[in-house]
């Protein structure tokens, strides 16, 4: 018998889309940036320190990081700078190109 599959709530599968258009993006860039662009991603979603029943907070992350892999997916972005554990200058991460 098939495992039963795991039942998700909206939000959960919207952080995990989220999450996986994240790593595709990540590999459309030039093998040389990758590594930074997907240290990004994993301190941009573990740095979050909201509760699971925080919808608010989390509807929130979820809008802001399709801005952020909107503006980073684009072909102009080449790669990506800064501290990224860094919450100076009013957001969250560094970002740049080149």
């Amino acid at each position: 018998m098939p495992p039963k599959p795991i039942r998700r709530s909206g939000l959960q599968q919207s952080v995990i889309n989220l999450y996986r258009d994240c790593w595709r993006a990540i590999r459309m860039k030039s093998p040389e940036t990758r590594t930074r662009f997907q240290s990004f991603v994993r301190v941009q979603f573990k740095r979050s320190d909201v509760t699971a029943k925080d919808h608010i907070a989390i509807e929130y992350l979820i809008r802001r990081g399709k801005k952020q892999l909107e503006t980073y997916s684009e072909k102009s972005i080449k790669d990506i700078s800064g501290s990224h554990d860094d919450d100076s200058g009013g957001g969250k991460g560094g970002g740049g190109h080149e």
